[in-house]
């Protein structure tokens, strides 16, 4: 359930959630709509300010931390994009830029079909960053500006959602509002990975990444891969150790090994640093490739690990586009900078 949550959620599809990766400088560019449903998302500028009220207005009720019921009123929707407290909270206010924990429950208005709610069996909550372009607005813009504990009330005109072409896989038509109740639930902490790195045997790839765009340079070596995942800690974390199921905050970028022995550097298939901020998401549910969850779980805020994933564990007999053949063994630079338990 929360995979699917958090693909309605992202704008652009990711390379190791999508079934398709672009090349180095365009991959949030050639995703497969497929496997995210807000692909085509709009961007956070198409959508109007904000509002705090407009009529007529859903009605919510239900218990802090527990699944609330939304009441779609009678009549057409305002047209506006509307932000709205339903009650306060007490814990810090979130600001742009912030990771934030939260929950949702979501209603289409016109038909008052439920559009998903992590507080569904099998759901989790969901970690996004505030104010992000790659978040639909109806949640990016819902965050900053409230407080940790709170609950707010939010009607997204399409430009807030899914925009004028809609979202068929979730079932949203082109002209639909959607309403969404969502509870903060705390602002999740980062950090930047920081100290002397290990060195790195000759027969697997070598890393350098850089500390003001998070961008890895890879070189690989002129030798056939090792034929079992490599999870290799470069910089040892001093935060929390990553578990199955955490919603986990990190750097990355990835290139295929074949192609690019003894090349300096690679040419990377996606890179985080394309996008200008981390990627999100679960470890260790199959929400990513086999390699990413069986390589993560253990690992700590603030590692850098070295991923070498064969084929089994990545993307098997399926070519990604020409950065990333098809049986490629995959080599991943992580920066793993925060987690949300």
């Amino acid at each position: 359930m929360h995979r699917r949550l958090a693909a309605f959620i992202i704008v652009p599809a990711l390379a190791l959630v999508a079934t398709a990766c672009g090349g180095d400088d365009d991959s949030k560019d050639k995703a497969d709509s497929s496997s995210s449903p807000s692909a085509s998302a709009p961007a956070e500028s198409s959508a109007p300010k904000p509002v705090s009220s407009a009529s007529p207005m859903p009605t919510v009720s239900g218990a802090k931390d527990k699944q609330p019921k939304i009441t779609i009123p009678k009549g057409e929707p305002s047209k506006k994009f509307v932000v709205h407290s339903e009650s306060a909270g007490d814990g810090k206010t979130v600001k742009k830029g912030d990771f934030v924990s939260f929950d949702f429950t979501g209603k289409i208005w016109k038909s008052g079909k439920d559009f998903g709610s992590t507080y569904d069996k099998g759901g989790q909550p969901q970690v996004i960053q505030a104010g992000s372009a790659g978040i639909i607005p109806a949640f990016a813009q819902a965050m900053a500006g409230h407080k940790e504990g709170e609950r707010v009330l939010v009607v997204a005109p399409p430009s807030a959602g899914f925009g004028a072409q809609g979202n068929q896989q979730a079932g949203v038509a082109a002209d639909d509002t959607l309403v969404f109740v969502v509870d903060i639930n705390k602002i999740v902490p980062t950090t930047e990975v920081k100290g002397t790195q290990a060195s790195i045997p000759s027969d697997l790839p070598q890393i350098k990444v850089d500390d003001k765009t998070h961008k890895a340079d890879i070189t690989i070596p002129k030798n056939d891969p090792p034929t079992k995942l490599t999870s290799k800690v470069l910089i040892q974390g001093k935060g929390e150790k990553i578990e199955s199921g955490n919603n986990v905050i990190m750097e990355y970028s990835g290139a295929a090994w074949k192609i690019n022995e003894g090349k300096k550097p690679a040419t990377l298939f996606d890179t985080s640093a394309n996008r200008g901020e981390p990627f999100v998401t679960p470890i260790g549910t199959g929400a990513v490739i086999p390699g990413w969850d069986k390589g993560l779980v253990g690992k700590h805020v603030g590692d850098r690990v070295l991923l070498v994933i064969p084929p089994a564990d990545g993307y098997g007999d399926q070519a990604q586009g020409d950065t990333l053949p098809a049986k490629s063994t995959l080599v991943f630079a992580v920066d793993v900078v925060g987690v949300a338990k």
